[in-house]
This record gives structure tokens, sequence and C-alpha cells, in this order.
């Protein structure tokens, strides 16, 4: 039976805790559910006696389906009720961590995570959405910054949990972890949510089929495009880069001219609006980059075995959890737009600083500027997601969350396929499993140059939208 809030404050909060408590296990679980693989892939191809390629479909299936689902199931939240739509997912998500676990075959277990992507691009796109339904605006980059919490305690677990429950229960141990914490999300969700508004009811005839359709290809067309070739551009890859611009295009056009868009495009003259996406998509890639060359790093150049290196990609991760509700309560206190901006120089300082990082410093040498990076990356994702959904309007929070993510999603393929390439063509190794300890280490150090660069890129486009932002807020008191 579900639980309404009421006049009384006490039954408000206590409803209010628990449904956030449900929202915060639904971002846990979606973002363990992006980690956890990583650390098992070695195990996967033993497993299925497969290369390093084939099982590397693990972990881009579940991201794949992620980033073409995310933005359609937020606007369908939108249209048919949120609330019923969550569970959907949770339920989706959990049933398909029992098939993960259970899986005979590769193919089978990389269709059962495209599955449980499915379930957490409604976890994903959703949670962010409900935030404006249950938090008071006062305490919304609070809750942003809880929720920041525990999305970097999901990564942060991935590699470490992982690495424990393989080495003591097996490979199907990470995926059916996820059932009994699914169970409880679910229970939360189903007692604690508010229930679906009346008006999403008289919506549902506004779907855009087109346009869900149209970009859920041109997503999957890019995707596809920087993930396959092992890690080379050939003629398959340009021709889907090809079909993906195309779509693009056919999509804006069929969204200018439908009467009720997926993605409503005259919202982006919010130039706050247009910058939350590019940076959080640049900030993602170069996220994605510290977990795809942060192993490699560990083990072939400072030589640790994969209890040591889990536990290591464990400390930024750690330390962006320990950080994400102070950044939420600095955005609420100074201003998300400054606290963005104060992230991503963060950011950018520990790029640049494990570019010039030498390998005689060790471990330490390579955790600290990590830890910069990350609690940077804590501080902007709290205050930019805080910026963008305070620009966005209550009926389409669902599909500009879902927008919010999508970026995101972006970015973490984006980094892993084209980073990745960046870092296999800096060592000049055919296959970094097997480079040379300097080669990789100078790998990293150039990898992590780029990386800088482009957080500098990403703080140019932050800046330039909040002047744009306050000079139109000036002109419009002004009138």
């Amino acid at each position: 039976m579900n639980t309404e809030l009421t006049n009384d404050g006490s039954q408000a909060g206590l409803s209010f805790r628990w449904a956030l408590a449900g929202l915060s296990l639904s971002m846990l679980l979606s973002s363990f559910g992006t980690s956890v693989a990583n650390v098992g892939l070695p195990t996967f191809a033993q497993a299925f006696a497969a290369s390093f390629q084939e099982v590397q479909w693990i972990v881009l299936a579940y991201l794949l389906a992620i980033t073409t689902l995310i933005v359609s199931v937020g606007r369908f939240g939108d249209l048919i009720g949120r609330r019923r739509l969550m569970l959907g997912g949770i339920v989706v998500f959990t049933v398909a961590s029992v098939l993960c676990g259970v899986a005979p075959t590769l193919p089978f277990l990389v269709a059962a995570r495209a599955v449980q992507g499915l379930g957490a691009a409604v976890m994903m796109a959703l949670t962010v959405a409900f935030v404006g339904e249950t938090v008071p605006k006062a305490r919304a980059g609070s809750a942003m910054g809880l929720l920041g919490t525990m999305s970097a305690i999901g990564t942060a677990l991935g590699p470490s949990v992982g690495g424990t429950l393989i080495a003591g229960c097996g490979w199907r141990a990470i995926f059916l972890v996820n059932v009994p914490l699914g169970l409880l999300t679910l229970f939360l969700a189903h007692r604690h949510l508010p229930i679906d508004r009346a008006r999403a009811k008289l919506q549902r005839a506004g779907f855009d089929p087109a346009g869900t359709l149209l970009l859920a290809l041109t997503l999957g067309a890019y995707a596809l495009a920087v993930t396959l070739g092992r890690g080379e551009f050939g003629s398959l890859n340009l021709a889907l880069m090809l079909a993906a611009l195309f779509g693009a295009g056919l999509f804006v056009l069929v969204e200018a001219r439908t009467a009720a868009p997926l993605i409503r495009l005259a919202a982006f003259r919010n130039p706050v609006l247009g910058a939350g996406l590019a940076t959080s998509a640049l900030v993602s890639t170069v996220m994605m980059a510290t977990l795809v060359v942060g192993p490699f790093y560990l083990s072939r150049t400072l030589g640790l075995d994969a209890w040591a290196v889990g536990l290591a990609l464990s400390a930024g991760p750690l330390a962006a959890a320990l950080a994400s509700v102070p950044a939420g309560q600095l955005a609420d206190r100074y201003g998300a737009p400054r606290a963005t901006l104060v992230g991503l120089a963060g950011i950018a300082t520990g790029s640049l600083t494990l570019s010039m990082m030498p390998a005689t410093l060790g471990v330490p040498g390579y955790i600290v500027p990590i830890v910069v990076v990350t609690v940077g990356y804590a501080l902007f994702q709290t205050a930019n997601n805080t910026a963008f959904m305070a620009e966005v309007s209550p009926d389409e929070r669902g599909a500009m969350s879902g927008m919010l993510n999508l970026s995101r999603n972006l970015g973490l393929v984006t980094g892993a396929s084209v980073m990745g390439a960046v870092f296999a063509l800096a060592s000049g190794a055919g296959d970094i499993a097997v480079a040379p300890p300097e080669a990789v280490a100078t790998g990293m150090q150039i990898t992590f140059a780029v990386a800088a660069m482009m957080m500098v890129v990403a703080t140019a486009i932050a800046a330039g939208a909040y002047r744009r932002a306050n000079a139109l807020e000036a002109c419009i008191e002004t009138s």
C-alpha cells in the first residue's frame, strides 16, 4: 500500500526520506552495473574461451542499451506516469540480473546485459526527474548531491566488490548480488514514491513514436561507430558515423514538425541547457578514460595484482562519494554556476597533473591526482544537474533528465572507445595488455594531456553559457 504525503510534518518527512532512499538505491544499482563487469573481463574471456574484443561486449551492451533508450524512456515516463514506469524498470533490471547470473553462453550473457541496460535506463532517467517532485527547491542541490554520492559509490563498488566476488564465488555472483538489492529497491519505490498525477493519463496520445525510433537508431549508429573495429576507424565506422549524422539531421526535422515532440528543441535556446549537455558529455568522456587507462597503468607499469588494482581504482570514486553531499551544499549556498566552474577546474587540474606524473612516484603519484579529478567531478555533476533541472518545466522533467543522462552515457561510450584508442596509439603498442611498462606510462600521460585540453574546452563552454544567461536575465529585468 502506498504511503502518501500528508499535511502532517512527521509523516511527510518520513515518506520523503524513504522515497529518497529508494531513489538512491536505484542510482547505486544502475551505476554499479556500469562498472562491475569491467573487472571481470579477463575471467569472462577464460570462462567462455573468447577474445578480449568479444567479451568487451558484456560492457558495451549495457552502455549501448542505456544510451539508445534513456531519452525515450524518460519521455515515456512523462506521459504514462513516472512511478509505474520506474517500478517496471526496477523489475526488468532485477530479472535481467538473474538471467546474467545463469547465462550459459556468451551471446546469452550479452543479450541479458542489454536487457539489464534497458532497466538501468529507466532507473537513471527517472531518478533525477523524481527529485523535482519529492524535494523542495531549496534542497534540490543537496538531494542531487546524495544521488551523486550513490552514483559514485556504485561506480566505486564495481571494481572492488566485483573483484572480491569473482575471487570468492565466481563471475556469476557479480550479477546475482543485484537481486536482493533490486527487490529492496522495488519495495521502497512501490511504497513511498508519489502517486502518478492524473494528467499523465491524459497525455498518452502525445507520444512521439517516429522521433523515438529515429533517435534510438541514430544513437545506436553513433555508439556502434565509435565501438566497432577494435580501436581502428574503418569504412564500416565511417558509414555508421555518416548514418548517425544523417539520422540526427532527420530527427531535428521530424521534431520541428510534430505536434508532440519527444524533445522540445526550442528548450535548447536556453544557453544553460545546451552547455549542461555539452559539458556533461565531455566530463564523462574524461571520467571513462580513468577506468580505461587506470587498470593497465596500475598493473603493467606499477606491477599491482588484480586485487590491488581494484582497490586503487576505488580510491577516486570513493573520494567522489564522500564529496558529493558537501558539493550539493556548496551548490545550494554559492550557486550552481559557480560550483560547476570550480568542479571543471578541478578535473582539468587533476588531468594535467596526471599528464606530467612520473611512474617513479608509484601508487600515491597516481591516486592523489585521480582524487582531485573525481572530487572535481562530484562538484561538477551535482552543480550541473541542479542548474540544468532548474531550467526545465515540470511536464518535461523525465525527457530532459533522460537527455542529461544521455549526454553522460554518450561520453562514457566515447571515452571507452576514443580515449581507449588515444591510449593505445600514444603507447605505440598494438596490444596494451602486453605493452612494456614504459610504453603504458607514456600512453597514460598523453591520454590525460588530451583530457586536460578537453576540460579547458568544457570550462569555456560553461563560462560562456552562464554569461549569456546572465545577460538575457538582465535584459528581461530592464525591459
